[in-house]
């Protein structure tokens, strides 16, 4: 699917640009974004390029902007006595950028047509699963997770997510509305394309995507292992993600079950009694439960300095 052509068009040059921004984060979106800020920028741009998607700021006037051929135009306005012309759809150009995003995909979306704007996506022949699990605690897994993940992203596209009881909002992760509890609702209701509501609801760690994680402990308790597989299995067939990072809590229900989907167990731990110990204990669980797969998918990862998981290496 080849790129199409978004223009913002805006006197707001701080305001464009901070926009511009934003929607190149998006990897789901398959176009070249390109600013302007004055109307005879945009009459000279629209001369030299065709304009499949087009914001345009409600300051310029009716009469100019009719000029300007483009496949669909947003309207950014500021005041609620705008009124859009003829193929112009009103946007609140303050509202953030995850309001912005939605309001494409109930624009732009639902298109199937060669046209459509955002990259069509299926199920990846390399696609991996990786676990970052440990039965040790206060190891610096979550630390570990990310950085992996960071350091993936640079030559791929990757979605971490944060399977941990309590994921920490407000330490690893900021305050946020929506989080991975939206993300499940959305994907039980069994319509809509789960890798269009993705692009409203992810965020960045430079070029990681992640989402934040379930704010309620009880709720991660509830939700049986099937629905995380279901949901790992949707995201892979209806995202533009090749690589999951799951960041997984051992208190999930039946929890091998979730890792036995895994590629690959990133397994922490450190070399001494307690922490040999406890990963003893799950081996002899996991084969007792006839869970030898999932073992056999567990790469050690040596912690030298508790809290501190960039200092891991294979074992």
């Amino acid at each position: 699917m080849s790129s199409k052509n978004l223009i913002i068009c805006d006197s707001e040059e701080e305001y464009a640009q901070a926009l511009a921004v934003y929607l190149m984060q998006k990897k789901e979106l398959a176009v070249q974004v390109q600013v302007c800020s004055t109307m005879s920028q945009l009459k000279v741009l629209a001369k030299e390029t065709r304009i499949h998607l087009l914001f345009l700021s409600a300051e310029y006037r009716k009469e100019d902007r009719s000029q300007i051929e483009a496949g669909k135009v947003f309207l950014l306005y500021s005041h609620r006595d705008v009124r859009a012309g003829e193929g112009e759809s009103l946007l609140y150009k303050y509202q953030s950028g995850r309001q912005i995003m939605a309001e494409l995909i109930r624009e732009c979306g639902l298109q199937e047509k060669e046209e459509g704007i955002f990259c069509k996506s299926g199920r990846k022949k390399a696609a991996k699963v990786i676990g970052i699990f440990s039965p040790v605690h206060r190891i610096g897994k979550t630390e570990y997770g990310l950085k992996l993940g960071e350091d993936l992203a640079v030559s791929r596209n990757v979605l971490y997510l944060n399977l941990e009881l309590y994921g920490g909002i407000d330490g690893h992760f900021e305050e946020g509305e929506q989080t991975l509890s939206d993300v499940l609702y959305y994907a039980r209701q069994e319509k809509g394309n789960l890798g269009l509501l993705l692009t409203t609801v992810v965020r960045h760690r430079k070029k990681l995507d992640y989402i934040l994680p379930m704010p309620v402990a009880e709720d991660m308790k509830s939700i049986k292992a099937e629905e995380w597989v279901e949901l790992v299995r949707k995201i892979l067939e209806e995202s533009i993600y090749e690589v999951l990072i799951l960041d997984i809590d051992e208190g999930i229900p039946e929890v091998l079950k979730l890792l036995n989907i895994c590629t690959e167990i990133h397994m922490l731990w450190l070399k001494d009694r307690c922490g040999e110990a406890k990963i003893r204990q799950f081996e002899r669980e996991a084969s007792l439960l006839g869970y030898e797969k999932v073992l056999r998918k567990v790469i050690r990862k040596e912690c030298y300095d508790r809290g501190r998981a960039t200092t891991c290496k294979d074992s």
